[in-house]
């Protein structure tokens, strides 16, 4: 008996003993009472739902095939391209927020950055110029503003070629910081965090495996010196000053541009000692010019270049004289009169958010940076919540068979090539590396896109991102020496490929180490701060700060830690492939203190600070999240419905010192 309950003018009603029946007759009159309380919406008590139904009764998606017509358009209007748009909105103040955090480094580290490259006489070290690479990329959170500096200073003979490959091939390691960041939007969630940092930071760990190999190859040979200056030698090349675009920045301008507007040639001008860091402004204040016309005194008698008179009617008591076009000066006696016009530059001021404040420039990268982390967190998560809702079932796993497809049989060997090429054409387009990797790694963190297939598409990115400093060398004056330094930044990267990428065994020390990291994140997740704070600010501070000693102290301190890297290295090998040959003391690091083999009570104090926070505090879950979980377990057949005991139950037997567990 089904009963149809209807508010208090309604009647009830039992329909037949037959379920069928029963609910045949149920929807019947619940379209005939639709029909009939359309008037009586004003009393409030009837739920009417006028969009069709695309759910069943446990709340999951009916199949497309099974929908009404009214369903099918449903599907496609509201969940498909309502969505769909969102998510473009939601890219967009991503993209947006990259752009205002990299304006507010810039503001709050734009000078200090451009200090440290003026330090030329530092970077005949490698080691020196390195990081000053990293520090000063991190700071301006753009490889592109630094090889560009970079670039610039090397056409005007302020970098030898040397010192702005050492330099440049810090910039590389830099920029990868940026898709770091982005992966801790995804912290809430270990699992898609775990991925997230890892695809994050494959990016790191290709760049820092490459540097470790070809800095010292580079300063004992010089063979990407010799190499890109063979190359550029036999090009005949001529300064292009339009060659300098940028897509991206098209696209983005009207919103970036309403907020802030920063100037990077007085970083330039400080990195080759131009100007003093005191003396700079880097809030633009001027954003065009207007030509317009002049008269009479307006207009210099001895024209400028931006300057030009376009007639000129000189009278005195004797003669006239009427002259057109004048460029010369005109030379008069005190009792002439001058008629002038002409055409005169007028600067016209910027108009965006900041323009002309009060509050130094410092405060202002301060509260951009804190703005455009929220924005980009806020963006980050609405674009993986409406991922997840697209991109589920039969869709996402469409998806992941497309962007993940290996090619059959001999073929699949050329897969991660044509990744490569996709990654270094969309960085192009673009023109960041930064933003396209980090676009990228939330797809990460979803599962959609793998690891195995992230590491081509992030040295495809390095590809690409050399475009700009290419752009940079056609568009100066001392061509030959800028494209040198350029072709030298994309030999590297090829030679980096060519290590680690081309033969296939190579790609694994890369790949092994994102995961591990991924995998320590998820475990201890305040350690991806950790991690940036370590190898992107404390290392290269350490090092730089060494090397200022001399290269004697830098070797006497670089390579006993290095040796204890490797020996530590090694060991773990060992004790992961052939501990029976390994003393028995050896086979594991119970011999050392808990602090120098665990991260345990370092994450004992986080943890204890995280419960003072009451916003960082972890939900406990309710009882009915409980019996959601249990219903959802019990419907996938992995645990009895009636004895709440799991069906079956895998057992592994363990060594641990002994006999088998």
């Amino acid at each position: 008996i089904v009963h149809a309950s209807f508010p208090s003018s309604s009647v009830f009603l039992a329909l037949g003993l037959l379920q069928e029946k029963a609910q045949i007759y149920a929807l019947y009159l619940r379209k005939v009472h639709f029909a009939t309380m359309s008037g009586n919406a004003e009393r409030g008590r009837s739920s009417i739902n006028i969009l069709p139904k695309t759910t069943d009764e446990k709340g999951k998606e009916l199949p497309y095939r099974e929908l009404t017509t009214k369903g099918k358009v449903k599907r496609i209007l509201f969940d498909y391209f309502i969505l769909l748009c969102l998510f473009v909105g939601f890219l967009y103040l991503f993209i947006c927020s990259l752009s205002v955090m990299g304006s507010a480094f810039q503001l709050l580290g734009g000078k200090d950055a451009g200090q440290s490259l003026s330090n030329t006489e530092l970077f005949d070290n490698p080691v020196a110029g390195l990081v000053l690479g990293i520090l000063a990329t991190v700071l301006l959170q753009s490889s592109s503003t630094t090889t560009s500096i970079v670039i610039t200073m090397a056409a005007a003979d302020l970098l030898t070629v040397d010192q702005a490959i050492y330099m440049v091939m810090g910039a590389n390691i830099g920029t990868s910081v940026t898709n770091t960041i982005v992966a801790l939007g995804q912290i809430k969630n270990r699992d898609q965090f775990e991925l997230a940092f890892a695809g994050a930071t494959i990016h790191d760990m290709f760049n820092f495996f490459t540097v470790v190999i070809l800095l010292p190859l580079e300063a004992a040979t010089h063979y990407l010196r010799a190499l890109t200056g063979k190359i550029v030698d036999s090009w005949n090349l001529k300064t292009d000053k339009s060659q300098k675009k940028d897509l991206l920045k098209k696209l983005t301008k009207p919103l970036t541009g309403s907020i802030v507007r920063i100037d990077k040639k007085p970083i330039e001008k400080i990195a080759q000692g131009k100007i003093q860091a005191s003396e700079a402004r880097l809030l633009k204040y001027y954003c065009a010019t207007e030509t317009t016309m002049a008269y009479g005194d307006d207009c210099p008698l001895e024209p400028t270049v931006n300057t030009t008179l376009l007639n000129t009617t000189a009278t005195t008591t004797a003669t006239t004289t009427s002259v057109t076009s004048v460029q010369t000066t005109v030379i008069t006696t005190i009792n002439d009169t001058m008629n002038i016009t002409c055409e005169k530059d007028v600067k016209i001021p910027c108009d965006y958010l900041f323009h002309g404040t009060s509050l130094s420039e410092s405060v202002v990268g301060a509260i951009l940076l804190v703005c455009s982390l929220v924005v980009m967190c806020i963006s980050l998560i609405f674009m993986v919540k409406i991922l997840t809702r697209l991109l589920h079932g039969r869709v996402a796993e469409s998806v992941k068979k497309f962007v993940n497809y290996e090619f059959p049989g001999k073929a699949k060997y050329f897969t991660g090539y044509i990744a490569i090429l996709v990654g270094a054409g969309l960085t192009i387009l673009v023109q960041s590396s930064s933003v396209f990797t980090s676009a990228i790694t939330p797809l990460v963190g979803m599962g959609i896109i793998n690891l195995e297939r992230m590491y081509p598409l992030t040295l495809g990115s390095n590809i690409g991102t050399t475009v700009t400093g290419i752009l940079a060398g056609l568009a100066s004056s001392n061509i030959e020496k800028a494209m040198q330094v350029a072709m030298a930044h994309l030999f590297f990267n090829l030679s980096g490929i060519l290590i680690w990428f081309v033969l296939p065994p190579m790609r694994k020390p890369p790949i092994a180490a994102a995961r591990f990291l991924g995998r320590t994140t998820k475990k201890y997740r305040w350690f991806a701060l950790f991690y940036i704070a370590i190898c992107f600010f404390l290392i290269p501070l350490a090092i730089f700060g060494i090397s200022l000693a001399g290269w004697e102290a830098l070797v006497g301190i670089g390579i006993p830690i290095l040796l204890l890297i490797g020996v530590v290295f090694g060991l773990n090998i060992l004790q992961r492939k052939v501990p029976d040959r390994l003393p028995e003391k050896l086979r594991n690091w119970e011999f050392l203190p808990l602090p120098l083999r665990s991260l345990e009570p370092i994450d004992r104090v986080f943890t204890a600070i995280v419960k003072v926070i009451p916003c960082c505090k972890e939900p406990e879950p309710d009882d009915d999240d409980f019996k959601d979980r249990e219903a959802d377990v019990i419907s996938n057949g992995v645990v009895d419905a009636e004895n709440k005991m799991p069906e079956k139950v895998e057992m592994t037997a363990v060594s641990v010192d002994g006999p088998a567990v």
